[in-house]
């Protein structure tokens, strides 16, 4: 189980790791490894409560897919296993910043004095930019 937070775990068996060989620098190591974890998660096949699901497809994430599928590339150590590790701490913080409930905006109006001050700003900067003028004898 992939531990989200508090309330909320997810089954390792709705997520897909697969192990490929790593770009970048490594030297030979790189050549003969497979060290890199690619991670895909579907978001729509998940047990996740579905107002989750549908906060995650909402999100404006390069790594969510446009059939609901996230794709995480882990490659940054030499090893596989924690390259598989990063791989579940980064889905794991996409969801957990997905459970998060916005709180709801609840509209205010400014108090009098709020609305006095303003006024009396643009007041004296109206009397500022008055005194830009062409001087007269």
């Amino acid at each position: 189980m992939l531990r989200i937070n508090d309330q909320l775990a997810l089954p390792l068996e709705e997520i897909e790791l697969s192990a490929m060989r790593s770009q970048g620098s490594g030297g030979q190591n790189v050549n003969k490894t497979s060290s890199a974890i690619h991670l895909r998660f579907d978001i729509r096949a998940s047990s996740l409560p579905e107002e989750l699901k549908e906060r995650l497809l909402a999100r404006a994430d390069q790594r969510l897919t446009r059939d609901g599928v996230v794709v995480i590339k882990a490659q940054q150590h030499r090893s596989q296993e924690q390259n598989r590790e990063a791989a579940l701490e980064r889905l794991r913080e996409l969801i957990a910043a997905a459970a998060v409930v916005p709180r709801k905006r609840r509209p205010t109006k400014p108090t009098r004095g709020s609305q006095q001050r303003r006024l009396e700003g643009k007041a004296q900067r109206g009397r500022v930019k008055a005194l830009r003028g062409r001087v007269e004898d």
